[in-house]
């Protein structure tokens, strides 16, 4: 059973903004046939929506194991994470990023968690996972570990 689980879905704007396919389709298409400019409006939205809502990735922590997205490490591996909000995550997302740490980032959702990644055969030096409530994640996950 996990300790925590969130499930990292598209903010409202990004299905709002996806709307704009609708008038686009339209336009192109009206040249042609108007039905069919609304019919393929219609179905590349619905296609946008449904490749949103399946490409929604987890966060979970339990049974001994940090999943985010398809990747999952065991909590043993792990250091203590931090989280970070506001302009202290955009810095980790920006200027403070090291290209080698393993990264689940969805645009729309702006606070964040470093993981350290403790094992030394491990190529990433951290995992840096985007939540909506990053002090619930990195106590769930400092909670979790196993003590040394």
């Amino acid at each position: 059973m996990p300790v925590y689980r969130e499930k990292l879905w598209p903010a409202p704007w990004i299905f709002i903004a996806a709307l704009l396919l609708i008038p686009a389709s339209i336009l192109v298409f009206a040249p042609i046939d108007l039905t069919v400019g609304f019919v393929v409006a219609g179905v590349l939205y619905a296609a946008v929506v449904i490749a949103l809502l399946l490409s929604t990735p987890a966060v979970e922590v339990g049974d001994g194991m940090l999943r985010a997205g398809r990747a999952g490490i065991e909590l043993e591996h792990l250091g203590e994470a931090v989280p970070f909000d506001g302009a202290a995550a955009r810095t980790e997302k920006g200027t403070a990023l090291d290209v080698r740490a393993y990264l689940l980032l969805r645009g729309w959702i702006h606070p964040v968690v470093r993981i350290p990644v403790e094992d030394p055969a491990d190529p990433a030096p951290y995992w840096l996972v985007s939540t909506r409530r990053p002090k619930e994640l990195a106590a769930a996950i400092n909670g979790s570990r196993r003590p040394d």
